[in-house]
């Protein structure tokens, strides 16, 4: 059974190698987004590196936006040629994604997110990052920080 498309979002944001996984992720997430037509569910590293590395030069020809084909470009040439992958293809309106994994929807090889010549990409707003919370040391040096009352402060010689 292929993976939903929401484990294959939530899968991706963990991939650190995909630059622009947020919002490769967001387009996923997105209620319109369906699974397409997928004749090739079973592909192989080469086949994919040979398929990307000639869209690479069609995209910049009919000025197609795209994001995430350097970084799995990057990825694919780091693999073995007959390597089995899974790719999944969604898409939205005139924008596709494509997105390669080992056969669990899992572990992400990299993804692509593209639209039609001409089009744009649709505006997918990144997620908010998530503050750590502060270490007591430093909230020990919060507490100097703190202003001190005027009646405090008479008797104290400040040097300039």
């Amino acid at each position: 059974m292929p993976p939903t498309k929401r484990q294959l979002a939530a899968s991706l944001l963990v991939c650190s190698h995909i630059a622009d996984r947020e919002v490769i992720a967001g387009f996923l997430a997105d209620e319109t987004t369906q699974s397409s037509v997928n004749p090739f569910r079973q592909t192989s590293v080469g086949a994919q590196l040979h398929i990307w590395t000639g869209h690479t030069f069609e995209f910049r020809s009919s000025r197609t936006e795209v994001l995430g084909l350097t970084c799995l470009l990057r990825t694919l040439s780091d693999l073995l040629s007959p390597e089995p992958l899974v790719q999944e293809i969604l898409q939205a309106g005139p924008c596709g994604a494509y997105v390669y994994h080992y056969g669990d929807g899992c572990q992400i090889v990299g993804s692509i997110l593209h639209g039609k010549p001409g089009v744009a990409l649709p505006v997918i707003p990144k997620r908010a990052k998530r503050r750590r919370a502060q270490s007591t040391s430093s909230a020990q040096l919060d507490l100097f920080m703190l202003p001190v009352p005027s009646s405090q402060t008479q008797g104290i010689i400040v040097a300039q």
